[in-house]
């Protein structure tokens, strides 16, 4: 198992969504993506995406303007 950070912070839409779906193509079965960001929309776009593809989104947590989403592959 693997752990595949992509960081986004300072970017915007769609951005932040393109890059979790290139990592998460590249993840294997059971990886872990970790999205670190700053962009409000996209906190709320990566987990519809997710769901819509079927994934486990194992936690989102925020620090201050900051916000860490972690998805099992």
């Amino acid at each position: 198992m693997a752990e595949i950070k992509v960081d986004c912070t300072n970017e915007t839409c769609p951005v932040p969504l393109v890059e979790t779906r290139k990592a998460l193509r590249k993840a294997k079965e059971g990886d872990i993506v970790i999205v670190i960001g700053t962009h409000p929309a996209s906190k709320k776009e990566i987990p519809m995406a997710i769901k819509a593809l079927g994934l486990e989104m194992l936690d989102i947590k925020e620090d201050g303007d900051v916000w860490t989403i972690r998805i099992r592959r």
